[in-house]
């Protein structure tokens, strides 16, 4: 019997290649974003080319009852794959920006993941396996805004329940990916033509990339030699130095 795997922001980007990744690998999917007719579309997709089954959960993260309506489904089945992938950026400064979506950031990033996390550990640890990947950023090592603050929250607590859960055969990581070709940065409204192409990342690539470290029991997977070495240089580097680069890149990472 198939075993299940959600994916919150399953219809587009990482998310989506994250799907299809899991339906390759004999899984059956439960799918999670806002736009109910893509959420169809992206089922049949993976019914017809892998013979995976789906449920389709319509939910706002950024709300309380999006994010319940998930809780409850995870509280009443089994997963044994949970993908966090919603997210977005604002294309503001701090101070400039709009309370309401600064929230909506914080609840969509932060909130909603560790919420999903707290309710489905525990059916992981009493099985003892399953898998939990959270889709962080390379922002998470600046220090770019509320964005770049809540991936730092994802990419901690990952490792910290990595460490946690050493002595089990669960596995807990967080994806740290630079510039990625998705629909992340045109829904922000960020303006990415000045970056080389050297720069930006596959999505395919860089979410096996992700499996694959995660089940070989890595922490912290960070795609792509470019972004590799950032992270390195960032390690040495004075931290004024971090701060002001980081405000340079806010709102654009992914």
């Amino acid at each position: 019997m198939k075993k299940w795997a959600l994916v919150t922001g399953a219809t587009a980007g990482i998310g989506e290649s994250f799907t299809r990744l899991l339906a390759a690998q004999e899984y059956n999917l439960v799918l999670v974003a806002r736009d109910e007719a893509r959420l169809h579309e992206r089922a049949q997709g993976l019914k017809d080319k892998f013979g995976a089954e789906s449920i389709v959960i319509v939910a706002d993260l950024a709300t309380e009852a999006g994010c319940a309506k998930v809780e409850e489904f995870i509280k009443a089945n089994e997963i044994e794959v949970l993908i966090n992938n919603a997210g977005f950026g604002i294309n503001k400064a701090f101070t400039m920006s709009d309370l309401a979506k600064e929230e909506e950031v914080l609840k969509v990033l932060v909130r909603t993941p560790m919420r999903l996390m707290h309710v489905v550990l525990p059916g992981m640890k009493e099985r003892n396996s399953g898998t939990v990947i959270n889709v962080s950023s390379v922002a998470s090592f600046i220090a770019g805004g509320a964005y770049s603050a809540s991936k730092a929250y994802l990419t901690v607590l990952s490792e910290s329940l990595h460490t946690e859960l050493s002595a089990t055969k669960i596995k807990v990581s967080a994806l740290c990916p630079g510039f990625t070709r998705t629909e992340f940065h045109q829904r922000g409204r960020m303006k990415m033509a000045g970056l080389p192409e050297f720069m930006w990342l596959n999505s395919d690539r860089l979410v096996a990339q992700s499996w694959k470290d995660a089940q070989s029991g890595k922490a912290v997977s960070i795609p792509g030699w470019q972004y590799k070495l950032l992270v390195g240089f960032i390690s040495l580097v004075p931290r004024p130095l971090v701060r002001r680069v980081g405000m340079n890149l806010r709102v654009k990472q992914r």
